[in-house]
């Protein structure tokens, strides 16, 4: 008989452009469009952007803080963005058990704003047992 899955606890993050800059800087990924420069500001959207995969690191965050180790070598995401975030935005990342058979669990996951914009949405899967 297996446990039931665990129930993931949200994580909320200021996403602000310092914490922007800081991302570009350990990603090396210095693209205008994520910075507070002319070319974001004349680009489509007016203004910086955070990255995409600043965005997914608080949906990793949050599987971490419930399956630690386990999370990395065993994790699954599938994932699809559904709109920019703007900094500054508060980003709430969620989880919803869907499905748990034989220790495997599938969370219908997103991340969304303050205001309720979806961000991201997807699937994370993980064997937990």
């Amino acid at each position: 008989m297996y446990e039931l899955a665990p129930v993931v606890e949200s994580v909320t993050r200021l996403i602000d452009q310092s914490r922007v800059n800081s991302y570009a800087d350990a990603a090396r990924d210095h693209n205008p469009l994520h910075l507070d420069t002319p070319e974001a500001r004349a680009g489509q959207f007016g203004r910086p952007v955070a990255h995409g995969m600043l965005i997914l690191a608080i949906v990793s965050e949050m599987m971490s803080n419930t399956f630690g180790l386990q999370w990395a070598e065993q994790g699954h995401l599938k994932v699809r963005w559904r709109a920019p975030t703007f900094p500054p935005a508060t980003v709430i990342s969620n989880a919803i058990l869907k499905e748990d058979i034989d220790g495997i669990a599938s969370y219908e996951i997103f991340c969304e704003d303050e205001d309720g914009q979806k961000l991201l949405t997807g699937t994370a899967r993980i064997k937990y047992i």
